[in-house]
C-alpha cells in the first residue's frame, strides 16, 4: 500500500470546479475566519478541533480557506466508516483525507505535513440535542502522543454555527433508530457495532433537511509547543497534560465564537441585508451630495 504522504494535490481544474461548487454554500453561510495568520509557515503540525453535528457541513471550508490564504493543503484524519461508502470514499481520497490510524498520521507528520484531527470523531458528529458544542474526547490520548513523538505544535481550532442550522427530532440513541443501527451493523460488519455512527434525525428549514442559513464561525488559536514533553509520548501523564491543554484551548475558542455569534447582527441573511442597507444609507450622501436633503 502506498504511503499517505504520496498523495497528489488536486489539479487546478479540479480546484476551480470544487470552489465553484462551494460558492453557493459560502454565500449561504457567509463564513468568518479568525487566527489563520497564526498558523505555522510549514508542517509538521496537528490542527486539533471540534466536530459539529454531521461533521461534513463545515469542514470543507476549512481546507479551501487555508489553501486560498496560505497555499497549503492540509490533510485530514477521518473515521474508517467513510471508506465503507462507495463514491464518497473517492471524494475523501481526492481531498487528501486518510483513514485515521496512528500509522497514517505518523507518516504524514514525518513528511512535514499539516494534519487536521477531530479527537471527538464520529461521536461528536452524531451528537444528541443536549450535547451541543460539548467536546466528547473522553480519555483519548492518541493525537497528543503523536504530536509529542513528532515534536510538532498543536494548533487548536473551533467551529460554531452548524448546531443552529438544525433542530434534532430524534437523538442517535433513540429506540426509533434501532432499525437504522441494525442495518449499519449488517452493512459495516464489526465496525458497525458502534452506535455512534448513526446520525440524529434533524430538520432544517421548516420540515425539510435543508440547513438554515446560519453564519459559520471559525477560530484558530496560538500553537501549543509540545517540545517540553519530548520523548514522553508513552507516558500517560505527559500525553494527558498535552491533551488537556488542547482541549481547554478548543473550548475557549468555541466560547469566544459563540459570544461573537450571539452579538453578530450579520449572523443571518436578513441581518446581513439590513447591515448592507444601513451602510448604503451612510455612503449615499457622500457619493451623491445633497441627495437626502432634496
Amino acid at each position: 500500500m502506498a504511503s499517505p504522504a504520496d498523495w497528489t494535490p488536486p489539479s487546478p481544474h479540479l480546484i476551480r470546479a470544487a470552489e465553484a461548487a462551494l460558492r453557493p454554500w459560502r454565500a449561504w453561510t457567509s463564513p468568518v475566519f479568525h487566527g489563520l495568520d497564526g498558523l505555522p509557515e510549514r508542517g509538521p503540525a496537528l490542527l486539533v478541533g471540534n466536530h459539529t453535528v454531521y461533521g461534513v457541513v463545515d469542514a470543507p471550508l476549512i481546507f479551501f480557506e487555508i489553501h486560498r490564504r496560505r497555499g497549503i493543503w492540509v490533510r485530514s484524519l477521518a473515521d474508517h466508516v467513510h471508506w465503507q461508502v462507495p463514491v464518497w470514499r473517492t471524494v475523501m481520497d481526492l481531498g487528501g483525507s486518510v483513514d485515521g490510524t496512528r500509522d497514517n498520521c505518523r507518516a504524514l507528520l514525518r513528511d512535514g505535513q499539516m494534519v487536521v484531527v477531530f479527537p471527538g470523531g464520529a461521536r461528536e458528529a452524531t451528537r444528541g440535542r443536549n450535547d451541543s458544542y460539548r467536546l466528547q474526547w473522553g480519555g483519548r490520548l492518541g493525537f497528543a502522543r503523536l504530536a509529542i513523538e513528532a515534536g510538532c505544535p498543536i494548533v487548536p481550532f473551533g467551529t460554531v454555527g452548524v448546531e443552529e442550522m438544525f433542530t434534532t427530532l430524534v437523538d442517535p440513541g433513540s429506540r426509533l433508530l434501532a432499525p437504522v443501527r441494525a442495518i449499519g451493523r449488517g452493512v459495516l460488519g464489526e465496525r458497525g457495532r458502534r452506535d455512534d455512527v448513526v446520525p440524529p434525525l434533524s430538520r432544517g428549514i421548516g420540515l425539510t433537511p435543508v440547513p438554515r442559513p446560519e453564519r459559520l464561525y471559525y477560530g484558530f488559536g496560538e500553537p501549543i509547543d509540545t517540545t517540553p514533553w519530548a520523548g514522553r509520548q508513552d507516558d500517560d501523564a505527559a500525553a494527558a497534560e498535552v491533551r488537556d491543554l488542547a482541549r481547554k484551548a478548543v473550548e475557549d475558542i468555541i466560547a469566544e465564537l459563540r459570544a461573537e455569534q450571539s452579538s453578530d447582527p450579520g449572523r443571518t441573511p436578513l441581518g446581513r441585508l439590513g447591515r448592507g442597507l444601513a451602510r448604503g444609507a451612510r455612503v449615499l450622501p457622500r457619493v451623491v451630495p445633497g441627495v437626502i436633503s432634496r
